[in-house]
């Protein structure tokens, strides 16, 4: 835990000394090949300092608001109920699919390969269908919410890392380990909550990591697309409409949605880290 948490905070030095470092040296108009640009400017405008980008957090986001950093924090929590709902039924549905897949060949041949090109459809093209289906649906008595749409779309990109990490997991137990269980009369279940499921630990955890990133990037893009008000992706847009006066603004808006997904990971890392702490004692 304190290794990854060390080189946590390392690449975090090193991306900021890159950042400071290019601003020095690159050109205030960028480079192009051949019409294109290929690195971006560096002109404060483009690219403040990242000094002036965390002194902004404490300064207030309008003339007597709040500041930024309490409103940047009540758009990640607002979103974070969205990424919860999103990665739990994503992981949820990837496990479940991941153990049909590996109980039934049949369905991995027949399933697998639409699991993966459900990955191919453009999200920004996805996310306002979702929500305009979700806007004739009704929970019961209880009318769709636009943070549900949001979380739909958290858990359609959630879903896949699990399913396949799952799916490996649970066919790496060796031939031998099989054979074992079925010695014992082991039935399928048995098999799978004895060998398979533990086996699968380590395939997992970093899936899972990979769902929660995958579902704040959902989140954030579904909010923007579906223009779901009160969250960090509406902010990024709000922000950046900002860019030319204020740049700084709109990096604290960029800097609360990779906090948000660094955090999301960190949770599932300390419940990796609490399961092999206590699976030692």
């Amino acid at each position: 835990m304190k290794r990854a948490l060390a080189t946590g905070i390392g690449a975090v030095v090193v991306a900021v000394l890159l950042w400071e470092a290019y601003k020095w040296v690159g050109s205030d108009d960028g480079a192009t090949v051949l019409g294109v640009r290929v690195l971006p400017r560096a002109d404060d405008a483009a690219m403040p300092h990242v000094l002036d980008v965390l002194r902004r957090f404490g300064e207030p986001e309008l003339a007597g608001g709040d500041p930024i950093a309490l409103v940047v924090l009540k758009a990640c929590l607002f979103t974070l109920r969205s990424v919860a709902v999103g990665f739990g039924a994503g992981a949820l549905i990837g496990l479940l699919l991941a153990v049909v897949m590996q109980r039934f060949r049949v369905v991995e041949r027949g399933l697998l390969p639409y699991v993966i090109l459900s990955q191919t459809v453009p999200l920004i093209a996805l996310a306002p269908a979702i929500a305009g289906w979700g806007g004739k649906l009704s929970l019961g008595s209880y009318p769709w919410q636009p943070w549900m749409s949001v979380a739909t779309i958290a858990a359609y990109l959630a879903f896949f890392p699990v399913a396949v990490g799952m799916l490996r997991g649970l066919q790496s137990p060796p031939a031998v380990a099989e054979e074992l269980m079925h010695s014992y009369a082991a039935g399928w279940w048995h098999t799978l909550v004895k060998l398979r499921l533990p086996a699968s630990t380590p395939y997992l955890f970093p899936a899972l990591r990979l769902a929660g990133a995958a579902a704040v990037v959902g989140a954030v893009v579904g909010e923007i697309s579906t223009g779901t008000r009160g969250g960090i992706g509406r902010l990024v847009i709000e922000y950046s409409r900002e860019a030319t006066a204020d740049p700084a603004k709109v990096y604290t808006a960029m800097v609360g949605a990779a906090l948000l997904g660094l955090a999301v990971a960190g949770l599932v890392g300390a419940a990796e880290f609490a399961l092999n702490r206590r699976r030692a004692a």
